[in-house]
């Protein structure tokens, strides 16, 4: 009779050997290149998976569309429809009335099918859903339709953003960066820019300090730099900056990994003043010197304030040679939102939980 294994022996069955003493030294990047072909590998059948799924859905809803109107019949047809796939088909999903009136709508909302390959077929099919509920405008679905797809954004993101009007407040912030940055650069830092910032998730009253302010923006900093967007990497906050042996603080600092820059902003609790520049001039202009690489484009300024007088922001830098944008934040969404549209959205409770999403879930 064979002896069982003693343990040491049964140990070395089951835990792979250390890498250097069982394969050659050239394995460990055998297994990167593998593991790397694999994961792209696996995202490109996810998504010429979902690409053909949204261009089979947009086609059936174009020839609901085209029998209807060469026929005239109604929704009983399409009940009709739904009933005989799923006899024809037992194990398919997804051709309940409700989703082929969606496909319909598809096929309404898109009529041109290049639109449908270059941007909407690379959003998951309950994203279109929402695309086709919440907004009426094909020039608003493609809008959002082309960042969601860019960004990454999960469904409940991508809810949030339309909530908050994200169309409205991208690259609005009062800024020079016209006057500051080369040609290449003004455009892309300037649409990093939102006014107002919506940072709803805030629950400090109306009469907040700044401290507290920006106690809760890191506390809260996964919707924080939502908010802010893409691109955007958390460094720290009251960085310190020893200029000649005495000591500043910025309030928080951020790395753009797309501009390949940082970003200082200064949070105010209070109205625009044209006072609030120099010192944010002094503290880009110590970011350039102290921590950025000669790798790294010019420090950028965002002041964001309470409110202010556009007119009165954009005199005030005229006179800055460093790059700074000028925005308001509030703390409630209802403030930049019609009126009609303010008791349809969600609590801030309900926020939480929607941001509690990791963007770039596939949902």
């Amino acid at each position: 009779m064979t002896e069982p294994p003693d343990a040491e022996t049964r140990v070395s069955v089951t835990t792979p050997l250390p890498l250097g003493a069982a394969v050659p030294e050239w394995y460990p990047a055998l297994l990167d290149s593998v593991s790397e072909r694999v994961v792209r590998g696996h995202r490109r059948a996810v998504a010429a998976a979902n690409s053909e799924l949204i261009a089979t859905y947009w086609s059936i809803g174009r020839d609901i569309l085209d029998r209807q109107a060469q026929q005239g019949w109604g929704s009983k047809v399409i009940d009709r429809l739904s009933a005989d796939l799923k006899h024809r088909f037992p194990d398919v999903r997804g051709y309940s009335p409700r989703n082929l009136k969606y496909m319909r709508s598809l096929a309404a909302a898109w009529p041109d099918s290049a639109i449908v390959q270059r941007c909407a077929a690379q959003l998951p099919w309950r994203h279109h859903q929402l695309l086709l509920d919440k907004l009426d405008s094909a020039d608003l679905r493609e809008w959002y339709a082309a960042r969601a797809a860019e960004n990454g954004w999960s469904r409940d993101v991508l809810a949030l953003q339309i909530q908050s009007r994200l169309h409205d407040r991208s690259g609005k912030a009062v800024t020079n960066f016209q006057q500051t940055l080369p040609a290449a650069d003004s455009d892309l830092a300037q649409q990093a820019t939102k006014d107002p910032y919506l940072f709803d998730f805030l629950t400090t009253g109306q009469k907040v300090r700044e401290r507290d302010l920006e106690n809760e923006l890191v506390e809260h900093v996964t919707q924080f730099l939502l908010e802010l967007g893409q691109g955007f990497a958390f460094v720290g906050r009251q960085v310190r900056l020893d200029i000649n042996g005495e000591e500043f603080f910025c309030d928080l600092l951020f790395y753009h990994l797309t501009l390949r820059r940082y970003v200082v902003i200064e949070l105010k609790a209070v109205a625009f003043e044209p006072g609030f520049l120099g010192q944010l001039g002094m503290y880009i202009a110590a970011v350039d010197d102290l921590l950025a690489t000669p790798a790294d484009g010019p420090t950028i300024g965002l002041l964001l304030c309470r409110s202010k007088d556009n007119l009165v922001a954009e005199y005030a830098l005229r006179s800055m040679a460093a790059p700074i944008g000028v925005a308001d934040w509030q703390a409630a969404i209802t403030t930049s939102l019609p009126a009609d549209l303010a008791p349809a959205l969600p609590s801030i409770e309900e926020l939480e939980a929607e941001l509690g999403t990791v963007p770039g879930d596939p949902s």
